[in-house]
């Protein structure tokens, strides 16, 4: 490691110009601080660690306020109805999985707090400065995948508004009439429209997302106890049960539930691997773990019962389970409140679309060449890529939703195993932030012409064998669906421990393991050269 990395120099003044000040927290993008010894193809002022670190324990819970008031949320936790789980049995599965979520959100948390740098620059500790882009990719091609779904989602719940304004749009909604690549000619336009105006309000600034955020979850929560209260006055207070639910189509109870919680975990994983861009900005680790206490277990609390209750109230109100919000709200008699759900959960869907899902394949695209991708444009390759998916088809029904987790769970699981590996069981949390910069053969993380191959062992290992489970037909296995539903786990745990034995006997990551001695503790304004 060079004098010059090692040692803290002042940030340099950055620019804030209207144009670059969309970002992914409560400060500018462009607000890192780049130092002189700093490689140009490793750090612009999106990537560098922040200068100063300003999220308080609100900012992160309305973080995960906003991230899971969704439709997509409300349809996954929907979906577990379809196992044939009774009412208390799904709302039991989402609180023991968004427990485990909340654990693992800590885990990755701390890494990116204590270096102040996004998820695809913590990765080049564990992967080397240049093989940091194999997790960036993959990360960013999964938020891809959840930006079109996510858009699609939002997209539908405005179908549901034109067909109640328009009604001689019907034949226009019809996949058999008018339908292209598996959808109708309305949902592409209603999909377009949807598209341009999140694209638009990326490109605007962080003020309109913050706007949008402020909005959505609380406009969620406003509908869905409305919802919820207008189904219990049509059934009665009589119809509420917690042992309503899907018809049982074989296995055992603990071993669907189980299954169940797998699937919350995998809907999560996305966010839970990501959550290192967002918790860079917080002030302290403190303040990260109390705003994911808010955020997760006990926000999600009261978004599960909402969830559980609503749906299950269908049956005696509607005759049949129905568990899309969308749908439910557009069943009801009146129209004004029919055009009111349908709109606020669009814009909340919107809003909480371009902080998960575009904020983080921004960073890994341009993680990948810093001087010719910017945040900016890392973020519109990502909208481009999600219309060329074809999202629709990969969340349009209950088996289509748990084959799409299973396969996302699949190739995120080794990714998480190998950083919780290397920064907690290797390198026992210590970071050299500087030599994350540098391509200097020296630099801590250089490994083997930058690359570490215990890592890329171990994710290829770890997402190969996970996806096995997912793609081998149960007719050809008969536990093979069952592993399937484990697809994260299993990723995760074969990444840590294939990384694990093969880190602790590889001549080339020991030289990055000769822990630097910390430096005193540096007022916030200077980036600390090793952190532990």
């Amino acid at each position: 490691m060079n004098e010059s990395e090692a040692t803290a120099a002042p940030p340099r003044d950055l620019p804030t110009s209207s144009g670059d000040i969309l970002e992914a927290a409560g400060q500018p993008v462009g607000s890192g601080a780049v130092k002189p010894g700093y490689d140009p193809r490793l750090a612009n002022e999106d990537l560098a660690p922040l200068p100063r670190q300003t999220w308080s324990t609100y900012n992160i819970f309305a973080f995960w306020m906003s991230d899971v008031h969704s439709v997509g949320g409300y349809v996954t936790a929907g979906s577990l109805f379809a196992l044939g789980l009774t009412s208390w049995q799904v709302l039991v599965a989402l609180l023991v999985g968004i427990t485990i979520v909340y654990f693992f959100c800590n885990l990755v948390a701390r890494p990116s707090q204590q270096a102040a740098v996004p998820y695809p620059v913590v990765c080049r500790a564990s992967f080397g400065v240049l093989g940091a882009n194999i997790p960036a990719i993959i990360r960013g091609l999964i938020a891809v995948a959840w930006y079109g779904i996510q858009t699609y989602l939002a997209s539908a719940a405005l179908d549901v508004v034109l067909l109640k304004l328009f009604g001689g749009l019907a034949p226009y909604a019809d996949v058999h009439q008018y339908g292209f690549l598996g959808l109708p000619l309305l949902g592409w336009c209603s999909f377009a429209a949807l598209w341009v105006l999140q694209a638009a309000v990326f490109w605007t600034g962080m003020e309109t997302i913050r706007r949008f955020i402020d909005f959505c979850g609380p406009a969620v929560y406003v509908v869905m106890f409305a919802l919820t209260g207008y189904l219990i006055y049509k059934a009665g207070w009589g119809a509420m049960s917690l042992n309503l639910g899907g018809e049982r189509h074989g296995g055992s109870t603990i071993s669907i539930m189980l299954g169940a919680i797998a699937l919350v975990v995998s809907y999560f994983s996305g966010p839970m691997l990501n959550f290192g861009d967002f918790a860079r900005y917080g002030k302290d680790f403190g303040a990260v773990r109390r705003g994911n206490l808010l955020g997760l277990p006990v926000n999600f609390l009261v978004f599960s019962l909402l969830v559980v209750l609503t749906a299950s109230l269908t049956i005696p109100v509607f005759g049949e389970l129905i568990t899309d919000p969308v749908q439910t709200v557009a069943r009801i008699d009146s129209t004004f409140a029919i055009v009111l759900g349908a709109l606020t959960f669009t814009t909340a869907t919107i809003g909480i679309n371009i902080v998960a899902n575009f904020i983080s394949p921004a960073f890994d695209f341009s993680n990948v060449s810093p001087q010719r991708i910017s945040w900016r444009a890392g973020g519109m390759i990502a909208a481009v890529c999600s219309v060329l998916i074809t999202p629709w088809n990969l969340y349009n029904n209950p088996d289509v939703i748990r084959y799409t987790l299973e396969t996302l769970g699949a190739f995120i699981g080794p990714l998480f195993g190998v950083l919780i590996a290397d920064f907690y069981l290797i390198r026992r949390q210590t970071i050299v932030v500087d030599d994350l910069f540098t391509m200097s053969e020296r630099g801590s993380y250089w490994y083997h012409k930058g690359f570490n191959p215990p890592a890329v062992i171990a994710t290829v290992v770890g997402a190969v064998i996970a996806m096995l489970t997912v793609v081998i037909p149960g007719s050809a296995i008969s536990w093979i669906h069952t592993a399937a539903q484990y697809s994260w786990f299993i990723g995760m745990g074969l990444g840590l421990a294939v990384y694990y034995l093969l880190a602790r006997r590889s001549p080339v990551t020991a030289t990055s393991l000769v822990a630097p001695v910390p430096s005193p503790r540096t007022p916030q304004t200077e980036p600390r050269a090793a952190t532990r």
